[in-house]
């Protein structure tokens, strides 16, 4: 995989033809290499395709929302700008159903990805109808914090022993940058545990500090929890990320001690 940037102005061959090589798989090994404690991790990556269209046999477009469940237990991520340019490798290929369209993505996302992939196809009047909503839990943005650290520090994370609480605090303040290109990635994250309470300020600040780091929305996840779970020791943890869309796709993983999922919610900038 290329990693140089590319620079304003530079031309991208967009695909004619339906071609599922497009697909650039990532170990997801390499992401989890440095990371601290050998935790269970449990959860999945759940991807939302606001552009996607093919044609009927007759040649007339469809379009619809697609939603790719991928289990954080497969083999590898996809980079996001090749399956952006797979799923436009569909524009002109006609499939007689949208369940046929369906079967070919689980099989070709499937192999990229290496394990099974969930996909649901929703027409734009049943997906308009979910609407926007955002976390249940309390909201640390309003904390009058000063933050310098700008790279992952995780000894910004602190919890008392003497307080053992269940709750869910969340942020819209989180951002990291693509490795690939570059360009800012913006997300709102949601940590519910049970446990020593963690420091509310801390755990803002150590959020902050993803702001200049470069890493895959997954991976920035996968840190975040094992951070966690390092150093304020929660009996439960799970950490989910609502990422905002960028080439018409948006990536949301979670990752939990346990499988339970968070349920859905489509955050206001998503």
């Amino acid at each position: 995989m290329a990693s140089h940037k590319p620079q304003l102005g530079e031309k991208t061959e967009y695909p004619t033809r339906y071609d599922p090589e497009l697909l650039v798989s990532i170990p997801r090994s390499e992401g989890r290499a440095n990371l601290p404690g050998k935790h269970t991790l449990h959860g999945y990556d759940l991807w939302t395709a606001y552009e996607l269209s093919w044609l009927t046999p007759a040649g007339k477009p469809c379009v619809a929302v697609g939603e790719f469940e991928v289990d954080c237990g497969s083999a590898a991520i996809v980079e996001s700008k090749s399956l952006k340019l797979y799923l436009n490798s569909l524009n002109q290929a006609a499939f007689a159903t949208s369940d046929e369209l369906a079967e070919t993505l689980r099989r070709d996302l499937g192999a990229a990805f290496g394990g099974p992939v969930k996909v649901v196809l929703y027409d734009l009047e049943s997906y308009a109808k979910r609407g926007f909503g955002t976390f249940e839990g309390i909201c640390l943005d309003d904390l009058d914090v000063a933050c310098t650290a700008y790279h992952p520090d995780s000894t910004l994370l602190h919890s008392d022993p003497a307080q053992q609480i269940s709750e869910t605090l969340y942020s819209h303040l989180l951002k990291s940058n693509c490795p690939v290109t570059g360009q800012p990635d913006w997300a709102s994250l949601a940590v519910t545990y049970r446990g020593s309470a963690i420091d509310r300020e801390g755990l803002l600040r150590y959020l902050v500090s993803f702001r200049d780091h470069q890493d895959f929305h997954e991976q920035c996840v996968e840190r975040i929890f094992c951070d966690i779970m390092a150093r304020c020791a929660p009996q439960e943890l799970s950490v989910y990320a609502r990422y905002t869309r960028r080439g018409g796709l948006d990536i949301n993983p979670f990752r939990g001690t346990s499988p339970a999922s968070p349920g859905a919610v489509r955050i206001a900038r998503q």
